[in-house]
């Protein structure tokens, strides 16, 4: 099966003019907020926008031919290879770039991410960066579930309304992955009258729901049909916390947890390959997940979130990658750190952590299944021949 990439190779060569904006636009977007484009693409109100090829061959100059662009732990490999890709295309060339923002408070624990695209067709494209690298942008992914807003979210919704001032005339497209299409749900919902009814369409690819009470709101109405939710088979991050129940599920190349990564979803032309539903042990997981996070009160959750990192500062890490690199390191800070919790909240991490491995392990055997279902076939087919 294809991917975005293969996507790329198949129809970069057509306009939006030729082949209007779809799905697999949108999550080739989302994903173009992860790169650094830092002191290349100008923060908002500051310059005029940059075209594309020429913002990835200034990328590109930061590294030494053929020196690998170490992404981190979570980040996609392939988003620089993609970028080269669609800097060669016709169809996302002669894009143009503006309002790039990168935050990061590591005291504070917050990281928010931002790229405003000019696509050519009238409209722009604002990608918020997800989950990145950092344990400040794992842990507003924690407190989703605790708390009613989180900084990145603010920051989102200010991101809106001023993308929408420096272009009076453009209608919106707000999108994003993992955590960055909570961040441009929740900026839809809450900008602005005005701004809300400019808006095209807003795309969340597998991001985290919200506390049912948002879901209920007249501005959550306004936008509702506008909003399209995309999660692949196994979801477990698109499924957390409440979302809109019309969501799409797309098939991917991988298992488990690993399909939450977008390049493995799988692509048919100018859209995604769909299934009726998501797997049942991605349904059960779902379900574990969010009886866990009822059943606990807001106070401890709070305490859970709190707990969590502060195990995992105790190595010293800002980013997962600072994790990997001393692992071994890291386990013993992490584990000296887990002794001195007391007993429920340390249970409560306990079981926190089992849910995620027993989820993951089941969906990893799901696929397993799923994939020998035609071997099966074919062997009993060939069976029955023989006989």
């Amino acid at each position: 099966m294809a991917n975005l990439m293969d996507y790329l190779d198949w129809r970069g060569d057509l306009t939006l003019e030729q082949s209007p904006f779809n799905e697999v636009d949108n999550l080739i977007l989302s994903e173009l907020s992860f790169v650094d484009f830092q002191e290349i693409v100008p923060s908002p109100g500051s310059g005029k926008s940059v075209e594309l090829r020429y913002a990835a061959e200034s990328f590109f100059s930061r590294f030494q031919e053929g020196e690998k662009i170490d992404m981190g732990v979570l980040v996609p490999d392939e988003i620089p290879n993609m970028l080269r890709r669609m800097a060669d295309s016709r169809r996302f060339g002669e894009m143009r770039l503006n309002c790039f923002v990168d935050w990061l408070d590591v005291g504070k624990g917050e990281q928010f991410a931002a790229l405003t695209i000019e696509t050519g067709d009238g409209r722009l494209y604002l990608s918020f960066r997800g989950t990145d690298d950092t344990l400040a942008g794992w842990r507003e992914d924690f407190e989703l579930a605790c708390m009613p807003e989180v900084p990145a979210q603010k920051k989102a919704l200010q991101y809106v309304e001023e993308v929408a001032r420096q272009f009076p005339r453009k209608k919106l497209r707000l999108g994003g992955h993992s955590k960055g299409g909570n961040l441009a749900v929740y900026a839809g919902v809450f900008c602005p009258a005005a701004v809300q009814r400019r808006i095209a369409a807003v795309w969340s690819n597998d991001g985290p729901g919200f506390h049912t009470d948002l879901l209920d709101l007249p501005q959550h109405r306004r936008i509702a049909e506008r909003i399209y939710s995309i999660v692949p088979k196994s979801s477990v991050v698109g499924m957390l916390l409440e979302h809109e129940e019309d969501y799409t599920v797309v098939d991917s190349d991988q298992l488990g947890f690993l399909q939450h990564d977008g390049f493995s979803w799988q692509v048919m032309g100018d859209h995604f390959v769909t299934l009726h539903q998501v797997s049942r042990q991605a349904h059960l997981s779902d379900q574990e997940l969010r009886k866990w996070v009822h059943e606990m009160p807001v106070e401890q959750r709070a305490k859970f979130v709190d707990a969590l990192f502060s195990v995992l500062g105790a190595t010293g890490a800002v980013t997962l990658t600072d994790l990997k690199t001393d692992s071994l390191k890291a386990t013993g800070a992490m584990a000296k750190a887990m002794a001195e919790l007391d007993k429920e909240t340390r249970d409560g991490l306990l079981r926190f952590l089992g849910i995620l491995f027993k989820s993951n392990l089941r969906m990893v055997l799901e696929g397993i299944q799923e994939e020998k279902k035609p071997l099966l076939k074919r062997w009993s087919l060939k069976k029955k021949e023989e006989s």
